[in-house]
Protein backbone atom coordinates (compact mmCIF):
# COMPACT_ATOMS: atom_id res chain seq x y z
CA UNK A 1 0.00 0.00 0.00
CA UNK A 2 2.71 2.67 0.73
CA UNK A 3 5.00 1.86 -2.20
CA UNK A 4 1.58 2.43 -4.44
CA UNK A 5 1.15 5.55 -2.83
CA UNK A 6 4.51 6.14 -3.21
CA UNK A 7 4.87 5.59 -6.90
CA UNK A 8 1.40 7.78 -7.13
CA UNK A 9 2.96 10.69 -5.64
CA UNK A 10 6.26 10.19 -7.40
CA UNK A 11 4.02 9.98 -10.77
CA UNK A 12 1.92 13.28 -9.96
CA UNK A 13 5.55 14.89 -9.78
CA UNK A 14 7.37 13.58 -12.52
CA UNK A 15 4.27 12.48 -14.88
CA UNK A 16 5.85 9.02 -15.08
CA UNK A 17 6.32 5.86 -13.29
CA UNK A 18 9.48 5.10 -11.22
CA UNK A 19 11.65 2.45 -12.69
CA UNK A 20 11.63 1.06 -9.27
CA UNK A 21 10.90 0.90 -5.95
CA UNK A 22 13.40 -0.96 -2.84
CA UNK A 23 13.38 -0.01 0.76
CA UNK A 24 15.88 1.02 2.12
CA UNK A 25 17.37 -0.31 5.62
CA UNK A 26 15.18 1.04 8.94
CA UNK A 27 17.28 3.62 11.21
CA UNK A 28 15.68 3.36 14.67
CA UNK A 29 12.95 5.57 14.18
CA UNK A 30 9.56 5.01 13.05
CA UNK A 31 9.95 6.30 8.95
CA UNK A 32 10.62 3.69 6.23
CA UNK A 33 12.46 4.69 3.38
CA UNK A 34 12.91 3.72 -0.14
CA UNK A 35 14.66 4.67 -2.95
CA UNK A 36 12.34 5.43 -6.24
CA UNK A 37 14.65 4.62 -8.84
CA UNK A 38 14.32 6.67 -12.38
CA UNK A 39 14.66 10.16 -13.86
CA UNK A 40 14.91 11.57 -11.17
CA UNK A 41 15.43 9.03 -8.58
CA UNK A 42 13.99 10.26 -5.66
CA UNK A 43 13.77 8.97 -1.67
CA UNK A 44 10.30 8.18 -0.60
CA UNK A 45 9.36 8.64 3.13
CA UNK A 46 6.42 7.47 5.01
CA UNK A 47 6.32 8.03 8.61
CA UNK A 48 3.57 7.27 11.19
CA UNK A 49 4.07 10.74 12.92
CA UNK A 50 2.22 13.08 11.01
CA UNK A 51 3.18 16.20 14.02
CA UNK A 52 7.38 14.76 13.23
CA UNK A 53 6.66 15.09 9.49
CA UNK A 54 5.39 18.39 9.38
CA UNK A 55 7.99 19.23 11.63
CA UNK A 56 10.35 17.83 9.08
CA UNK A 57 8.85 19.54 6.36
CA UNK A 58 8.38 22.95 8.01
CA UNK A 59 12.38 22.89 8.59
CA UNK A 60 13.35 21.26 5.56
CA UNK A 61 11.58 24.32 3.55
CA UNK A 62 13.07 26.73 6.19
CA UNK A 63 17.13 25.42 5.81
CA UNK A 64 17.17 25.24 2.30
CA UNK A 65 15.95 29.56 2.16
CA UNK A 66 18.95 29.81 4.13
CA UNK A 67 20.93 27.73 2.03
CA UNK A 68 21.96 25.16 4.57
CA UNK A 69 22.37 21.83 3.04
CA UNK A 70 19.28 19.73 3.29
CA UNK A 71 17.74 17.49 1.35
CA UNK A 72 15.29 19.10 -0.99
CA UNK A 73 11.31 18.12 -0.64
CA UNK A 74 9.71 17.83 -3.94
CA UNK A 75 6.06 16.20 -3.40
CA UNK A 76 4.01 15.29 -0.32
CA UNK A 77 1.20 13.85 0.40
CA UNK A 78 -2.40 15.94 1.22
CA UNK A 79 -2.11 14.24 4.91
CA UNK A 80 1.71 14.54 5.11
CA UNK A 81 2.13 10.93 5.76
CA UNK A 82 4.20 10.28 3.01
CA UNK A 83 6.74 12.49 1.11
CA UNK A 84 9.67 12.31 -1.46
CA UNK A 85 12.88 14.10 -1.20
CA UNK A 86 16.20 14.78 -2.91
CA UNK A 87 18.58 11.68 -3.22
CA UNK A 88 21.30 12.67 -1.30
CA UNK A 89 23.38 8.92 -2.02
CA UNK A 90 24.30 5.98 0.46
CA UNK A 91 27.41 7.35 1.99
CA UNK A 92 26.80 7.92 5.55
CA UNK A 93 29.52 10.27 7.59
CA UNK A 94 29.65 7.38 9.94
CA UNK A 95 30.35 4.85 7.12
CA UNK A 96 32.95 7.33 5.36
CA UNK A 97 34.90 7.16 8.84
CA UNK A 98 34.58 3.46 9.61
CA UNK A 99 38.60 3.04 8.97
CA UNK A 100 39.36 5.26 11.70
CA UNK A 101 36.54 4.39 14.23
CA UNK A 102 37.61 0.79 13.52
CA UNK A 103 41.68 1.63 14.01
CA UNK A 104 41.46 4.44 16.31
CA UNK A 105 43.76 6.35 13.64
CA UNK A 106 41.89 8.36 11.52
CA UNK A 107 43.60 9.66 7.67
CA UNK A 108 43.68 13.01 6.78
CA UNK A 109 40.75 12.42 4.36
CA UNK A 110 38.25 11.21 7.16
CA UNK A 111 39.52 13.88 9.15
CA UNK A 112 38.85 16.39 6.41
CA UNK A 113 35.32 15.75 6.30
CA UNK A 114 34.89 15.75 10.31
CA UNK A 115 36.62 19.15 10.28
CA UNK A 116 34.43 20.33 7.26
CA UNK A 117 31.09 18.75 9.71
CA UNK A 118 32.42 21.18 12.70
CA UNK A 119 32.36 24.05 10.74
CA UNK A 120 29.13 23.66 9.50
CA UNK A 121 27.41 22.95 12.92
CA UNK A 122 27.21 27.06 13.72
CA UNK A 123 25.64 27.93 10.34
CA UNK A 124 22.89 25.24 11.56
CA UNK A 125 22.50 26.49 14.97
CA UNK A 126 22.37 30.68 14.12
CA UNK A 127 21.89 30.82 10.62
CA UNK A 128 19.22 28.17 10.81
CA UNK A 129 17.32 29.78 13.93
CA UNK A 130 17.20 32.69 11.91
CA UNK A 131 13.34 33.40 11.51
CA UNK A 132 12.58 29.95 12.34
CA UNK A 133 9.28 29.82 13.96
CA UNK A 134 10.21 27.26 16.88
CA UNK A 135 6.28 26.78 17.37
CA UNK A 136 6.70 23.87 15.04
CA UNK A 137 9.33 22.12 17.07
CA UNK A 138 7.86 18.78 17.85
CA UNK A 139 7.57 17.73 20.86
CA UNK A 140 9.22 20.51 22.30
CA UNK A 141 9.78 24.00 21.45
CA UNK A 142 12.66 24.32 23.47
CA UNK A 143 15.45 22.55 25.54
CA UNK A 144 14.10 23.10 29.30
CA UNK A 145 13.79 21.31 32.49
CA UNK A 146 11.22 19.39 31.79
CA UNK A 147 12.59 17.83 28.47
CA UNK A 148 15.83 17.83 31.10
CA UNK A 149 13.89 15.54 33.48
CA UNK A 150 12.23 13.67 31.05
CA UNK A 151 15.91 12.66 29.52
CA UNK A 152 17.64 12.02 32.81
CA UNK A 153 14.85 9.63 34.33
CA UNK A 154 14.48 7.59 30.68
CA UNK A 155 17.66 7.11 31.42
CA UNK A 156 17.03 5.99 35.09
CA UNK A 157 14.09 3.63 34.14
CA UNK A 158 15.26 2.19 30.99
CA UNK A 159 19.04 1.78 31.31
CA UNK A 160 20.01 2.14 35.03
CA UNK A 161 17.06 0.56 36.73
CA UNK A 162 17.71 -2.43 33.97
CA UNK A 163 21.13 -2.85 35.03
CA UNK A 164 20.16 -4.11 38.42
CA UNK A 165 21.90 -1.39 40.34
CA UNK A 166 20.06 -0.62 44.19
CA UNK A 167 19.89 3.29 44.13
CA UNK A 168 17.91 6.22 46.64
CA UNK A 169 15.52 7.68 44.19
CA UNK A 170 15.17 10.81 45.64
CA UNK A 171 18.67 11.64 46.11
CA UNK A 172 19.17 10.73 42.54
CA UNK A 173 16.02 13.33 41.67
CA UNK A 174 17.76 16.12 43.73
CA UNK A 175 21.20 15.88 41.58
CA UNK A 176 18.91 15.37 38.64
CA UNK A 177 17.50 19.11 39.51
CA UNK A 178 20.75 20.29 39.97
CA UNK A 179 21.91 19.14 36.57
CA UNK A 180 18.80 20.93 34.79
CA UNK A 181 19.81 24.12 36.54
CA UNK A 182 23.30 24.14 35.19
CA UNK A 183 22.69 23.33 31.92
CA UNK A 184 19.70 25.96 31.64
CA UNK A 185 22.07 28.77 33.24
CA UNK A 186 22.47 30.02 29.75
CA UNK A 187 19.27 31.71 27.37
CA UNK A 188 20.08 30.72 23.85
CA UNK A 189 18.57 31.53 20.87
CA UNK A 190 20.25 29.14 18.88
CA UNK A 191 19.08 26.33 16.74
CA UNK A 192 19.83 22.91 18.91
CA UNK A 193 19.83 19.95 16.35
CA UNK A 194 19.73 17.37 19.42
CA UNK A 195 20.76 14.21 17.72
CA UNK A 196 23.67 15.43 15.55
CA UNK A 197 26.05 12.76 15.18
CA UNK A 198 27.41 11.02 12.08
CA UNK A 199 24.88 8.71 11.74
CA UNK A 200 23.18 11.91 10.42
CA UNK A 201 25.27 14.15 8.43
CA UNK A 202 25.57 12.39 4.69
CA UNK A 203 28.44 12.78 2.76
CA UNK A 204 28.03 14.04 -1.14
CA UNK A 205 30.48 14.94 -3.50
CA UNK A 206 33.21 15.37 -0.76
CA UNK A 207 30.54 17.76 1.74
CA UNK A 208 28.47 17.01 4.50
CA UNK A 209 24.52 17.10 3.98
CA UNK A 210 22.30 17.36 7.17
CA UNK A 211 19.34 15.05 7.61
CA UNK A 212 17.10 13.53 10.28
CA UNK A 213 16.83 17.45 12.06
CA UNK A 214 12.96 17.07 12.71
CA UNK A 215 13.92 16.60 16.91
CA UNK A 216 15.26 19.87 16.96
CA UNK A 217 14.43 22.72 18.63
CA UNK A 218 15.48 26.22 20.55
CA UNK A 219 18.52 25.16 22.67
CA UNK A 220 22.06 26.05 23.71
CA UNK A 221 25.14 25.48 21.95
CA UNK A 222 26.62 23.08 23.70
CA UNK A 223 24.55 19.98 23.32
CA UNK A 224 25.50 19.68 19.49
CA UNK A 225 28.94 19.64 20.11
CA UNK A 226 28.89 17.28 22.90
CA UNK A 227 26.41 14.71 20.70
CA UNK A 228 29.05 14.71 18.16
CA UNK A 229 32.26 14.80 19.56
CA UNK A 230 31.26 12.06 22.10
CA UNK A 231 28.94 9.96 19.97
CA UNK A 232 29.64 6.64 21.11
CA UNK A 233 30.47 4.06 18.30
CA UNK A 234 32.23 6.86 16.87
CA UNK A 235 35.30 5.86 18.78
CA UNK A 236 37.29 9.53 18.64
CA UNK A 237 40.83 9.60 20.03
CA UNK A 238 40.99 12.84 22.91
CA UNK A 239 43.27 14.58 20.30
CA UNK A 240 41.54 14.41 17.24
CA UNK A 241 38.11 15.45 19.80
CA UNK A 242 39.95 18.32 21.33
CA UNK A 243 41.33 19.17 17.66
CA UNK A 244 37.83 19.40 16.31
CA UNK A 245 36.44 21.15 18.93
CA UNK A 246 39.25 24.20 18.43
CA UNK A 247 37.71 23.89 14.65
CA UNK A 248 33.91 24.76 15.70
CA UNK A 249 34.95 27.06 18.07
CA UNK A 250 37.05 28.95 15.16
CA UNK A 251 33.81 28.76 13.14
CA UNK A 252 31.39 30.00 16.47
CA UNK A 253 33.77 33.08 16.68
CA UNK A 254 32.04 34.31 13.29
CA UNK A 255 28.42 34.36 15.38
CA UNK A 256 29.46 35.53 18.71
CA UNK A 257 32.96 36.18 20.78
CA UNK A 258 33.91 32.83 22.43
CA UNK A 259 35.28 32.47 26.43
CA UNK A 260 37.11 29.18 25.71
CA UNK A 261 37.72 28.57 29.63
CA UNK A 262 33.84 29.28 30.28
CA UNK A 263 32.89 27.22 27.37
CA UNK A 264 34.92 24.16 28.16
CA UNK A 265 33.74 24.13 31.81
CA UNK A 266 29.77 24.15 30.31
CA UNK A 267 30.36 21.97 27.61
CA UNK A 268 31.47 18.95 30.23
CA UNK A 269 28.01 19.26 31.92
CA UNK A 270 26.59 18.51 28.02
CA UNK A 271 28.57 15.64 27.62
CA UNK A 272 27.81 14.09 30.81
CA UNK A 273 23.99 14.78 30.20
CA UNK A 274 24.20 13.36 26.85
CA UNK A 275 25.82 10.70 27.65
CA UNK A 276 23.31 9.47 30.12
CA UNK A 277 20.73 10.33 26.90
CA UNK A 278 22.00 7.99 24.48
CA UNK A 279 21.99 5.04 27.26
CA UNK A 280 19.06 5.69 28.30
CA UNK A 281 17.93 5.70 24.89
CA UNK A 282 20.61 2.61 24.09
CA UNK A 283 18.94 0.78 26.84
CA UNK A 284 15.07 1.13 25.68
CA UNK A 285 16.33 -0.04 22.16
CA UNK A 286 18.52 -2.68 23.26
CA UNK A 287 17.22 -4.10 26.13
CA UNK A 288 13.49 -3.17 25.59
CA UNK A 289 12.92 -3.69 21.40
CA UNK A 290 16.03 -6.28 21.20
CA UNK A 291 17.84 -4.40 18.54
CA UNK A 292 21.42 -5.59 18.29
CA UNK A 293 23.02 -2.23 16.99
CA UNK A 294 22.02 -0.89 20.23
CA UNK A 295 23.17 -3.25 22.46
CA UNK A 296 26.57 -2.91 20.79
CA UNK A 297 26.99 0.36 21.16
CA UNK A 298 26.43 0.28 25.14
CA UNK A 299 30.23 -0.12 25.92
CA UNK A 300 31.19 3.01 24.14
CA UNK A 301 28.99 5.06 25.59
CA UNK A 302 30.03 3.56 29.21
CA UNK A 303 33.87 4.18 28.04
CA UNK A 304 32.81 8.04 27.46
CA UNK A 305 31.10 7.74 30.75
CA UNK A 306 34.26 6.24 33.04
CA UNK A 307 36.24 8.94 30.87
CA UNK A 308 34.50 11.66 31.90
CA UNK A 309 34.62 10.41 35.58
CA UNK A 310 37.77 10.56 36.06
CA UNK A 311 37.45 14.49 36.43
CA UNK A 312 34.71 15.07 39.15
CA UNK A 313 31.44 16.57 39.14
CA UNK A 314 31.26 18.34 42.47
CA UNK A 315 27.94 19.57 41.67
CA UNK A 316 26.16 16.20 41.38
CA UNK A 317 28.01 14.43 43.86
CA UNK A 318 25.46 11.35 44.67
CA UNK A 319 24.82 10.97 40.68
CA UNK A 320 28.54 10.35 40.31
CA UNK A 321 28.51 7.88 43.12
CA UNK A 322 25.55 5.66 41.08
CA UNK A 323 27.81 6.23 37.54
CA UNK A 324 30.67 5.46 39.02
CA UNK A 325 29.11 1.88 40.16
CA UNK A 326 27.38 1.65 37.25
CA UNK A 327 31.16 1.34 35.32
CA UNK A 328 32.52 -1.00 37.44
CA UNK A 329 29.75 -3.59 36.59
CA UNK A 330 31.22 -6.39 35.02
CA UNK A 331 29.50 -6.55 32.44
CA UNK A 332 30.62 -3.37 31.29
CA UNK A 333 34.51 -4.37 31.82
CA UNK A 334 36.96 -1.70 30.78
CA UNK A 335 38.04 -2.92 26.98
CA UNK A 336 41.10 -1.01 27.45
CA UNK A 337 42.08 -4.03 29.48
CA UNK A 338 41.84 -6.09 26.65
CA UNK A 339 44.94 -7.31 25.20
CA UNK A 340 46.57 -4.55 23.07
CA UNK A 341 48.77 -4.95 19.69
CA UNK A 342 52.81 -5.00 20.16
CA UNK A 343 54.71 -4.54 17.41
CA UNK A 344 58.69 -6.01 17.87
CA UNK A 345 60.77 -4.42 15.17
CA UNK A 346 64.28 -5.81 15.02
CA UNK A 347 68.14 -5.79 13.47
CA UNK A 348 70.08 -8.36 12.67
CA UNK A 349 72.85 -9.51 10.33
CA UNK A 350 72.18 -11.93 8.09
CA UNK A 351 75.58 -13.73 9.07
CA UNK A 352 73.79 -15.23 12.17
CA UNK A 353 70.56 -15.56 11.18
CA UNK A 354 67.16 -14.60 11.13
CA UNK A 355 66.06 -14.17 14.40
CA UNK A 356 63.40 -16.28 16.39
CA UNK A 357 59.47 -15.40 16.94
CA UNK A 358 59.49 -15.66 20.73
CA UNK A 359 55.71 -14.95 20.28
CA UNK A 360 55.16 -18.30 18.80
CA UNK A 361 52.61 -17.04 15.98
CA UNK A 362 55.14 -17.20 13.35
CA UNK A 363 54.64 -15.22 10.04
CA UNK A 364 55.35 -11.22 10.38
CA UNK A 365 57.84 -9.63 7.85
CA UNK A 366 61.28 -9.90 7.03
CA UNK A 367 62.93 -7.00 5.01
CA UNK A 368 66.38 -7.54 3.39
CA UNK A 369 68.39 -4.15 3.43
CA UNK A 370 70.77 -5.83 1.24
CA UNK A 371 70.08 -4.14 -2.01
CA UNK A 372 70.73 -0.59 -0.35
CA UNK A 373 73.85 1.32 -0.90
CA UNK A 374 76.36 0.25 2.12
CA UNK A 375 77.83 2.78 4.19
CA UNK A 376 79.67 0.04 5.84
CA UNK A 377 82.08 -0.27 2.74
CA UNK A 378 83.99 3.22 3.66
CA UNK A 379 86.23 3.36 6.16
CA UNK A 380 84.90 6.65 8.23
CA UNK A 381 81.87 4.94 8.42
CA UNK A 382 82.60 1.34 9.73
CA UNK A 383 83.29 2.36 13.64
CA UNK A 384 79.67 3.86 13.54
CA UNK A 385 75.81 2.72 13.38
CA UNK A 386 72.73 3.23 11.60
CA UNK A 387 71.90 5.40 14.80
CA UNK A 388 74.77 8.01 14.41
CA UNK A 389 74.60 11.01 12.55
CA UNK A 390 76.95 10.19 9.67
CA UNK A 391 75.26 7.07 8.54
CA UNK A 392 71.76 8.88 8.80
CA UNK A 393 73.13 11.69 6.72
CA UNK A 394 74.78 9.57 4.05
CA UNK A 395 71.91 6.73 3.78
CA UNK A 396 69.32 9.96 3.48
CA UNK A 397 70.88 11.85 1.19
CA UNK A 398 71.76 8.78 -0.91
CA UNK A 399 68.13 7.98 -0.88
CA UNK A 400 67.82 4.38 -1.67
CA UNK A 401 66.79 3.90 2.12
CA UNK A 402 64.16 6.28 2.04
CA UNK A 403 62.27 4.65 -1.22
CA UNK A 404 62.80 1.30 0.16
CA UNK A 405 61.31 2.75 3.48
CA UNK A 406 58.33 4.20 1.65
CA UNK A 407 57.35 0.46 0.05
CA UNK A 408 57.70 -0.66 3.89
CA UNK A 409 56.03 1.39 5.56
CA UNK A 410 52.97 0.76 3.18
CA UNK A 411 53.17 -3.09 3.57
CA UNK A 412 53.51 -2.89 7.44
CA UNK A 413 50.86 0.11 7.87
CA UNK A 414 48.25 -1.72 6.26
CA UNK A 415 48.90 -4.78 8.64
CA UNK A 416 49.02 -2.91 11.76
CA UNK A 417 45.39 -1.34 10.82
CA UNK A 418 44.33 -4.54 10.27
CA UNK A 419 45.95 -6.35 13.32
CA UNK A 420 44.26 -3.52 15.21
CA UNK A 421 40.67 -4.12 13.85
CA UNK A 422 40.90 -7.57 14.66
CA UNK A 423 41.96 -7.82 17.87
CA UNK A 424 45.66 -9.72 17.62
CA UNK A 425 48.56 -8.83 19.82
CA UNK A 426 51.93 -9.87 18.11
CA UNK A 427 53.34 -8.61 15.01
CA UNK A 428 57.05 -8.85 13.87
CA UNK A 429 58.83 -7.31 11.67
CA UNK A 430 63.12 -7.74 10.88
CA UNK A 431 65.24 -5.60 9.22
CA UNK A 432 68.47 -7.83 7.85
CA UNK A 433 71.92 -6.17 6.08
CA UNK A 434 75.42 -8.03 6.19
CA UNK A 435 76.61 -6.64 9.69
CA UNK A 436 73.40 -5.67 11.05
CA UNK A 437 75.18 -2.60 11.87
CA UNK A 438 74.19 0.17 9.26
CA UNK A 439 71.21 -0.27 7.12
CA UNK A 440 69.06 -2.52 9.49
CA UNK A 441 69.44 -0.67 12.53
CA UNK A 442 68.29 2.69 10.68
CA UNK A 443 65.37 0.96 9.30
CA UNK A 444 64.58 -1.10 12.27
CA UNK A 445 64.87 2.75 14.12
CA UNK A 446 62.78 4.69 12.17
CA UNK A 447 59.61 1.81 11.12
CA UNK A 448 59.62 1.95 14.89
CA UNK A 449 59.35 5.36 15.64
CA UNK A 450 56.57 5.68 12.61
CA UNK A 451 54.51 3.09 13.75
CA UNK A 452 54.50 4.61 17.20
CA UNK A 453 53.54 7.77 16.28
CA UNK A 454 51.46 6.92 13.67
CA UNK A 455 49.15 4.17 15.47
CA UNK A 456 50.01 4.86 19.40
CA UNK A 457 50.84 0.70 19.51
CA UNK A 458 54.04 -0.31 22.03
CA UNK A 459 56.49 -0.87 20.09
CA UNK A 460 59.74 -2.98 21.16
CA UNK A 461 62.72 -2.50 19.48
CA UNK A 462 65.69 -4.62 19.56
CA UNK A 463 68.92 -4.04 17.71
CA UNK A 464 70.14 -7.57 17.84
CA UNK A 465 73.90 -6.84 17.11
CA UNK A 466 74.37 -3.96 18.58
CA UNK A 467 72.81 -5.20 21.91
CA UNK A 468 70.49 -2.05 21.99
CA UNK A 469 66.83 -2.43 23.10
CA UNK A 470 64.54 0.21 23.51
CA UNK A 471 60.32 0.28 24.11
CA UNK A 472 57.98 2.84 22.70
CA UNK A 473 54.97 2.81 25.13
CA UNK A 474 51.53 2.54 23.61
CA UNK A 475 48.91 5.24 23.61
CA UNK A 476 46.56 2.74 25.13
CA UNK A 477 44.38 5.58 27.23
CA UNK A 478 42.77 6.61 23.91
CA UNK A 479 41.65 2.93 22.56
Amino acid sequence: MIIEELKKLYRTYTGHEPEAVNELPSSGSNRRYFRLTGTPTLIGVSGTSIEENQTFLYMADHFRKKGLPVPEVVAKSENNTLYLQEDLGDMLLFNAIEKGRKTNVFDEEEKQLLHKTMRLLPTIQFIGADGMDFSYCYPQSEFNSRSILWDLNYFKYCFLKATGIEFQEDRLEDDFQKMANVLLRNSSETFMYRDFQSRNVMIKDGDPWLIDFQGGRKGPIYYDVASFLWQAKANYPDSLRQELLKEYIEALRQYQSVDETYFHAQLRHFVLFRTMQVLGAYGFRGYFEKKPHFIQSVPFAIANLRQLLQEPYPEYPYLCHVLKELTELKQFADSSQKPQLVVKVTSFSYKKGIPEDSSGNGGGFVFDCRAVHNPGKYDRYKSLTGLDEPVIRFLEEDGEITTFLEHVYGLVDASVKRYMERGFTNLSVCFGCTGGQHRSVYSAQHLAEHLNKQFGVQVNLIHREQNIEQIFEGATSCK
